[in-house]
């Protein structure tokens, strides 16, 4: 795989906008305002666990798809499914502990997928977005809860 490290524009505007829902959603949660939500019987709390639930099964495709496109190991195959799995489970877990197993989540599975780089799987650019996205994403979950 070409070592291309410049990220697109458009990979790059849209993981800052993926952020949107975790900053407003933290923020929201941490503030003690609902934004409304509660008028359709929903609070910044849950809505945050379900979207950090979601990102982390992404996450997981990211392996997923870098092993089917370029030859990977009957183990990223297995190690693609763990985020799904433990987000499942996180969002049976009592609060504070959902957002903080989320949180620990993406920000370990930013790290993780740092081999996907060095192996050839992915762009170096994506190894280095990714850290980003973690970080802000995980720091947001860990802060909410």
């Amino acid at each position: 795989m070409a070592r291309v490290t410049t990220v697109p524009p458009a990979a790059l505007i849209l993981g800052i906008a993926g952020l949107i829902p975790f900053l407003g959603f933290a923020f929201l949660s941490i503030s003690g305002s609902d934004g409304g939500l509660s008028t359709i019987g929903l609070a910044p709390r849950t809505v945050l666990s379900t979207y950090g639930a979601v990102v982390a099964s992404f996450l997981g495709g990211i392996r997923w798809g870098a092993a089917a496109s370029r030859g990977g190991g009957g183990a990223d195959y297995a190690i693609a499914i763990v985020p799904s799995l433990l987000a499942w489970a996180a969002l049976a877990t009592p609060a504070p502990w959902d957002l903080r197993v989320l949180g620990f989540l993406v920000l370990a599975w930013g790290l993780i997928d740092q081999d996907l780089p060095r192996r050839g799987l992915v762009p170096v650019w994506l190894g280095r977005l990714r850290l980003v996205l973690s970080g802000v994403a995980g720091a947001s979950l860990l802060v909410a809860s």
